[in-house]
C-alpha cells in the first residue's frame, strides 16, 4: 500500500505544483546531471529542441540517478536525472522534486554473436546470484556467463532490479565486472561475447548489442506502453523541492507539454502521460517480486 500511496504521489506531482512561485531572475544556462540512461534516452534532443525554441542552452553531464537526486535536491544542480524514486529516508534526498516524464524498460542485454535470444525470469534472478553460470544452460554456446552490473545498491538499475525482481534491496549480485555507470555496463557487453548485463532500453537501443526477450516477450514500444513487457520503470526530471526558478518551471513544463513528450516519443521512448496506465500496472510488478523469497539465497548459502 505504501508504494501504491508513492505512486500516486508522484503522478499527482506531475501538476507541478511544488514548482509554482514568484519566478526569479532570468539565469543565461540550465544545468542537468544524473542518470545516463536518461541521458541518452532523450535528453540531448530534449535539451537542443529547446535551446532553439528559447535560445537557453542546457549543458548535461551524467553521474547516475543518485547524483542527479542529491544534487538537485541540494540546489547545486538546475535539473537532475533519475531513474529511481529518491528516499525520504536518507537526508540528502528529503528536498527532491521528481516529475515523470517518460517510461523506460529494463532490458537484458548481450553480445550481438550470442545465440541467446530469450530469458526467462527465474532464469534471470538465478544468474544474477551466480547458480546459472554457464551459457549451456540457456540454450547457447559452452562458455561461462561473464555478468556485468552497476557498482553499489543505489544506481537506477540496480535498485529497481533489486526491488522488482528480488524485493530485497539489500540483494548481493555475483558478477565478473562490478562497473561505476552504466556506459561501461553496456560497452562491456558490447565488446564481450560471453557478456550479459541488464540495463535500460533507451540506452541500450542505441548501442551495437543484442536485447533478450524476456519471458518471451520482446521489449516492444507497443508492449512496454501496454504493460505487457514485465519490467518497466519511469524516468524522472528533479529540482529542488519548492524551487521558484522561472526557468527551471518552464523547462519543465516543455517538458511535459505535447511538443516536448512528442520529441521523447521520437526517440523510442514511451513518454508518461501515454502510458499512465502503467502506473496502477506496476502494482503487479511489485507483487510479483514479492513471491520470489525462493530465489534469494545463493548455492553456498550466501544472501
Amino acid at each position: 500500500m505504501k508504494r501504491f500511496q508513492s505512486l500516486c504521489v508522484i503522478t499527482v506531482l506531475f501538476g507541478l505544483s511544488a514548482l509554482v512561485g514568484a519566478g526569479q531572475a532570468q539565469q543565461t544556462d540550465i544545468n542537468w546531471a544524473g542518470c545516463g540512461i536518461t541521458k541518452k534516452a532523450f535528453m540531448a534532443e530534449l535539451a537542443r529542441a529547446y535551446e532553439v525554441k528559447t535560445g537557453i542552452p542546457v549543458y548535461l553531464s551524467g553521474g547516475g540517478a543518485t547524483r542527479g537526486i542529491r544534487n538537485a535536491a541540494a540546489g547545486n544542480i538546475d535539473i537532475g536525472g533519475a531513474c529511481r524514486t529518491s528516499l525520504n529516508s536518507l537526508k540528502e534526498e528529503r528536498n527532491a522534486h521528481q516529475i515523470p516524464v517518460a517510461w523506460d524498460a529494463l532490458v537484458v542485454v548481450t553480445n550481438k554473436k550470442n545465440p541467446v535470444d530469450n530469458i526467462t525470469f527465474d532464469q534471470l534472478k538465478q544468474v544474477y546470484l551466480g547458480n546459472i553460470t554457464n551459457w549451456k544452460e540457456l540454450g547457447g554456446a559452452d562458455a561461462p556467463i561473464e555478468l556485468y552490473v552497476r557498482r553499489g545498491k543505489m544506481s537506477g538499475v540496480g535498485r529497481t532490479l533489486r526491488e522488482l525482481v528480488f524485493n530485497n534491496f539489500d540483494q548481493e549480485f555475483v558478477a565478473k565486472y562490478v562497473e561505476k555507470s552504466s556506459g561501461p555496463v553496456e560497452s562491456g557487453v558490447e565488446n564481450n561475447i560471453n557478456g550479459i548485463a541488464v540495463t535500460g532500453i533507451s540506452s541500450a537501443q542505441k548501442r551495437n548489442i543484442k536485447i533478450l526477450k524476456l519471458n518471451d516477450h520482446e521489449p516492444s514500444y507497443a508492449k512496454i506502453r501496454n504493460g505487457d513487457y514485465v519490467l518497466y520503470r519511469p524516468l524522472y526530471l528533479v529540482t529542488k523541492r519548492g524551487s521558484t526558478d522561472k526557468k527551471v518551471r518552464d523547462f519543465i513544463r516543455y517538458a511535459v507539454s505535447q511538443e516536448g513528450q512528442e520529441i521523447i516519443r521520437q526517440q523510442g521512448t514511451v513518454p508518461y502521460t501515454e502510458a499512465m496506465a502503467l502506473v496502477m500496472k506496476q502494482l503487479d510488478q511489485y507483487e510479483r517480486a514479492s513471491q520470489s523469497g525462493a530465489y534469494r539465497t545463493r548455492a553456498d548459502g550466501k544472501i
